[in-house]
């Protein structure tokens, strides 16, 4: 008997030390999520890191061998000392392996040069100024650049009867880009420009910038905010201030009816004609996969934007590379990996432009309408393969 419980005991050590092998040599991937999570932005980081979840609730938390451990830092809105620091940490402290997530241009642009100085690969997951990618080797972007989905959006309006548009854009990164895209593209099509302002970044007052586009008299405004809280001060101001009444159109690119307040910005959105590259109500079978797993994931019913979108696709990302390079974080392995990329997202195909490390993707048009009482963002025209016109 004795003899039996040595064996099983013997046996038992085995396993256990088999077991132990493989965990050792599974290892982990460490991925440093910097983005917002409280502030005026926090819904940026909870949407990114929603959509990452995501993911991994339909696809697990292994790839390439290699378990995924994400570790999350909150700039606490547009931060950059704060940014830089906490990437710092987390490469220094952490020992992560892959940057990812930033919200924020400001906070995505500071911590660039950490990134290249660390040989550590980082992946926007929303930030949209057209130079991020340049300023560090080791970026590659899977959301979106603001001139992507501006230029569309100036050339339909010229195609469709307006000729005379005032540009109204938040004061930083991205609204410099969207109205300089807007500008040159209007104008391309044979649109004239009427005037144009520049917001502050944190809690503009609308009211004046309202009534300077109204005494110009256009037949559109053409507008780039930070989704969020201003969106919706910016649709009430334009109602109160009696520009709709005075025949002056809102187009838009797509942070203006975003899917994660349109529904609280209610019946003055309906009609608005936004350029985007993500809807809620994208009609494919991968959107609906992913709004499902988004809601078991995360335990809410509350809808993903854009920015999930591309926490998700982001994540995506990030798994078939490790595939690729059987789990190595190599930085150059792993953006060698990362280039080239297609993937079916959610929004449609994507690709990760081999040269610019930016991402290439359908840019569709959509109109605020109701469904089953609710608002969504219908696409009704598209303009595939778009890269990035700021590059």
């Amino acid at each position: 008997m004795k003899g039996v419980i040595c064996s099983a005991r013997l046996v038992l050590a085995v396993m256990l030390l088999l077991f132990c092998g493989v965990v050792l040599a599974q290892g982990t991937v460490k991925i440093g999520v910097i983005a917002e999570f409280s502030g005026p932005f926090a819904d940026y980081g909870a949407q990114i890191l929603g959509g990452m979840k995501a993911y991994l609730k339909q696809n697990g938390d292994v790839f390439g061998g290699k378990k995924i451990d994400i570790i999350v830092k909150d700039t606490t809105g547009a931060a950059p000392e704060i940014a830089k620091r906490l990437a710092q940490e987390v490469i220094t402290r952490d020992q992560v392996d892959i940057l990812a997530g930033f919200g924020l241009t400001p906070n995505a642009l500071a911590v660039a040069p950490v990134s290249a100085e660390a040989r550590k690969p980082m992946v926007i997951m929303n930030a949209a100024t057209s130079i991020i990618t340049t300023r560090s080797p080791y970026i590659a972007r899977v959301s979106h650049t603001l001139p992507q989905d501006t230029q569309p959006i100036a050339q339909w309006a010229a195609r469709n009867g307006i000729k005379r548009a005032f540009t109204l854009v938040s004061d930083f990164g991205p609204g410099v880009d969207a109205e300089g895209t807007f500008i040159k593209a209007f104008k391309a099509a044979g649109g004239e420009i009427v005037d144009s302002v520049r917001t502050p970044l944190a809690n503009p007052d609308f009211a004046p910038f309202l009534q300077r586009v109204k005494d110009s008299r256009p037949e559109a405004v053409f507008v780039f905010l930070p989704p969020g809280s201003q969106t919706i001060a910016f649709i009430k101001g334009y109602e109160e201030r009696g520009l709709k009444q005075a025949g002056i159109k809102i187009i838009a690119t797509g942070d203006l009816t975003d899917d994660g307040v349109l529904q609280a910005m209610g019946e003055p959105t309906m009609g608005l004609i936004t350029s985007f590259h993500y809807s809620a109500a994208h009609d494919s079978p991968e959107n609906k996969a992913f709004l499902k797993a988004y809601a078991e994931a995360n335990g809410t019913k509350l809808r993903p934007n854009f920015m999930a979108c591309a926490g998700y696709d982001g994540m995506a990302a990030i798994a078939e590379a490790l595939k690729k390079t059987q789990g190595s974080t190599d930085p150059g392995q792993f953006i060698a990996a990362l280039k080239g990329m297609k993937l079916m997202s959610p929004r449609g195909p994507i690709m990760i432009d081999p040269d610019t490390r930016d991402i290439v993707q359908t840019v569709y048009i959509r109109r605020v309408e109701k469904v089953d009482g609710a608002l969504y963002n219908i696409e009704f025209d598209k303009f595939p393969d778009v890269k990035d016109p700021g590059k």
